[in-house]
């Protein structure tokens, strides 16, 4: 049955099924080759999209930009200063104008419910760009790097490391259970996703042939692993207050030459970036300074190895992203 997306948000992976988060890979693929064979795509002329960003961000925005000028978009760029959604205006009144003005929403930011409201006001597809609870636009990016690497989703064995109830591991656990992949959460208990969002994935898994897994124990977690894969340790928008007792938590979880040589001898090592593997930044420099460490959720010497596949998959979220815009607004 052919694939539809006109019209529809993209907020949570667990909205799509298997078989619409394939057309999207493989619509990627395609935009992919385009775009390094230098061919014009301009399928979208006369079309315009709006990014709100209640949070930074190098790659989301990047990726958002090029995918839609390369689609002949037009683009607007709202920092958290340049609206006043959520100050002077609420959420729905703010969707309402934009929806408007604009064909197309991407939303960066906090609360889950806040995209779901710009999606149920709007009028127009709304895109997550990121919240708290999930990350969608980057598990097609995730998902098209696994495939090109090691050439298959089905039955792969994904392991990710550290705080595993935030929005990265939330929608890691989702992707793989929607895709056949076997996951597994290796993270202290009290990081454990919620159990809620595990059952949901659990049941989801039954149905694609993968599998879900909770760990505490490191080396059985990443035993023959085919990905291993990392976040940082605190997240945007939390205080710097935790990072003592997520240290304390999640140092015995850095991805580390100890932990690839527990996976499997092909095994590729993941991580959304940005990543704190050495002192070359100002909070990195920070941390070394306060608390003795020089490397965080992995070592630099995992980071700059020919398993890190980090860059493709950074670069990836453009051509997925693109996939995304131009599939929901043709």
């Amino acid at each position: 049955m052919p694939v539809n997306l006109r019209g529809r948000s993209f907020l949570k992976l667990l909205d799509y099924t298997p078989q619409e988060i394939r057309y999207l890979l493989d619509l990627s693929k395609e935009f992919k080759r385009m775009k390094l064979a230098g061919e014009p795509h301009r399928w979208l002329t006369g079309k315009n999209i709006v990014l709100l960003f209640e949070k930074t961000s190098t790659r989301t925005r990047c990726s958002f930009e090029v995918a839609g000028r390369d689609l002949g978009c037009g683009v607007t760029y709202l920092d958290p200063g340049s609206s006043q959604m959520g100050k002077k205006e609420s959420i729905a009144d703010t969707a309402r104008v934009l929806g408007r003005m604009y064909d197309g929403i991407e939303y960066r930011g906090f609360a889950q419910q806040t995209v779901q409201a710009l999606a149920d006001y709007s009028g127009v597809p709304v895109w997550n760009g990121l919240t708290d609870q999930f990350h969608p636009t980057q598990m097609l990016a995730d998902l098209l790097t696994i495939e090109e690497k090691l050439g298959r989703l089905k039955g792969v064995n994904f392991t990710y490391m550290g705080d595993a109830r935030n929005n990265m591991g939330n929608s890691l656990m989702i992707a793989c259970a929607k895709m056949g992949l076997h996951f597994t959460a290796c993270a202290p208990e009290a990081l454990f996703p919620a159990k809620e969002l595990v059952e949901q994935a659990e049941q989801i898994a039954a149905q694609t042939g993968g599998s879900v897994r909770l760990t505490s124990d490191v080396n059985e977690g990443t035993r023959d692993a085919d990905v291993i894969y990392t976040d940082i340790w605190v997240s945007m928008g939390e205080p710097d207050s935790v990072w003592a007792e997520r240290i304390r938590l999640l140092q015995p979880y850095q991805v580390n030459e100890k932990v690839m040589a527990n996976a499997s001898p092909t095994a590729i090592f993941m991580h959304c970036l940005p990543s704190f593997h050495d002192t070359k930044t100002t909070i990195g420099a920070e941390i070394a300074e306060k608390f003795g460490i020089t490397q965080m959720e992995v070592t630099d010497q995992v980071f700059e190895s020919k398993q890190s596949v980090v860059f493709d998959e950074a670069e990836n979220r453009m051509h997925t992203i693109k996939a995304v815009i131009y599939a929901t607004l043709c």
